[in-house]
């Protein structure tokens, strides 16, 4: 099975962009719109409206699930998905949408790491290593600063705790579908697997814990409308078909724009408070997530260069 991707070039890069943007936002929106409807339900009704949208996709494309081949890889990816938004959903009702936010998007070091282990041509050099260990102690920053044990930073350091665990629920879904036969399957495909899975899970839990408020109100399914078509429907889908064709570490080059997006939103759109120890462990995480993903970028262009110099 081939496991060679390309380079990063100029579209996937600002494609990356707008995806950090709009990804970015989706905590804080969620959080936003909570005394509404809660956020393991939004996510759950989210995932069954992008599902039907990708069966009608795949229904014009006369596209057809691989089931015979691909049920296994596709079970364990839609249930690492689906507990990555289990965790998302339960941390932040506990910490903030910043705070989450970057703690989601620790998943490229974990799909660096594993890429290391798992493919030879993605091993990562000794830069990238000092770019995971700064942003695991980034991590350890954003824990180890909540001071003083009250409940108000028990219970944000339990929400820390659940946004570290989402971003090594996505890490282990990319390497799946990378290491299985997910990574030459239609990204529709790919996608469903995860869409079915979450809307049947987090709509189970979100019945059984209570947490099933939902008020019809315009704002609610306009909520619907943007999480389901634009967030859970179109950028995952842009998303797989981008990690088809491109190195997968490399796809991490823009991903730091999405924490900082996030913070940005969580500031401006739910007024939430920096701490200081959160600044400098989410600085030294963005700071591991740049040298880890853009090294290998940089690394080629370089000796891209140094050849066409030598040539001329």
């Amino acid at each position: 099975m081939p496991n060679t991707r390309q380079a990063l070039d100029g579209r996937a890069m600002g494609i990356m962009v707008l995806l950090c943007m709009l990804w970015g936002v989706q905590q804080s929106h969620l959080k936003a719109v909570v005394d509404e409807i809660s956020p393991m339900l939004l996510i759950a009704l989210r995932s069954g409206i992008s599902a039907v949208l990708v069966a009608l996709l795949m229904r014009y494309r006369q596209e057809r699930m691989h089931l015979a081949q691909n049920w296994k890889p596709g079970l364990l990816v839609g249930l690492l998905f689906a507990m990555e938004f289990v965790f998302v959903a339960e941390g932040l009702r506990y910490t903030a949408a910043a705070h989450m936010i970057v703690l989601v998007y620790t998943a490229p070091i974990f799909v660096a790491l594993g890429m290391h282990w798992l493919f030879p041509a993605e091993r990562l050099s000794a830069v990238q290593w000092l770019g995971v260990l700064l942003a695991f102690v980034g991590i350890a920053v954003t824990f180890l600063g909540h001071g003083q044990a009250t409940t108000a930073s028990s219970q944000m350091l339990w929400g820390d705790f659940l946004g570290v665990l989402s971003g090594l629920a996505w890490g282990l879904t990319t390497l799946v579908v990378r290491g299985s036969s997910l990574a030459n399957a239609p990204a529709t495909e790919t996608l469903q697997y995860q869409l079915v899975a979450t809307f049947v899970l987090l709509l189970i839990i979100a019945l059984v814990t209570g947490q099933a408020e939902f008020r019809s109100t315009p704002v609610v399914w306009a909520s619907l409308a943007f999480q389901g078509v634009l967030v859970s429907f179109a950028s995952f889908l842009i998303w797989f078909a981008l990690l088809r064709r491109y190195m997968a570490a490399q796809l991490g080059i823009f991903s730091f724009l999405t924490p900082l997006f996030g913070v940005l939103f969580g500031v401006l759109l739910l007024n939430e408070s920096l701490e200081p120890h959160f600044i400098a462990g989410a600085s030294l995480v963005l700071l591991g997530l740049v040298i880890v993903s853009s090294y290998g970028w940089f690394a080629g262009w370089w000796q891209r260069r140094t050849q066409a110099q030598r040539q001329s």
